[in-house]
């Protein structure tokens, strides 16, 4: 099942789950490990793991008695793409922004824009 956009930008919203996820950036964590890095008690961590496992954001995995949290790429790329879709729309509409300047432009000055050389 593919993570939505929507329970990734929701489980993002929220500083604490931020802070597991650049903690995860460096590798596999433990529960108790990342409880001890945050300023939240470990039932709190484990209740924003489960958020961020939902969202397609984490992976867990079990070593022995430990449950080892890592980044899920599949979460990323979900946000990433609908972000990307905004930013190809911004660089397209400034290439037509830009055209339009360079076509005034020249119009001001009287002259023919220039094309490239033909060979």
């Amino acid at each position: 099942m593919a993570a939505s956009v929507d329970a990734v930008l929701d489980a993002l919203g929220d500083r604490t789950r931020r802070s597991i996820l650049d903690r995860l950036s460096a590798g596999p964590v433990a529960v108790g490990v990342l409880a001890d890095q945050l300023p939240v008690s470990r039932p709190a961590v484990s209740q924003h793991l489960r958020v961020l496992k939902d969202a397609e954001l984490v992976i867990e995995s079990v070593a022995g008695t430990r449950r080892l949290y890592r980044i899920d790429k599949s979460g990323l790329r979900v946000v990433r793409e609908y972000f990307d879709r905004f930013w190809e729309t911004t660089l397209d509409n400034f290439a037509i922004l830009a055209e339009a300047e360079a076509r005034d432009d020249t119009r001001e000055r009287g002259t023919r824009p220039r094309r490239g050389k033909k060979g």
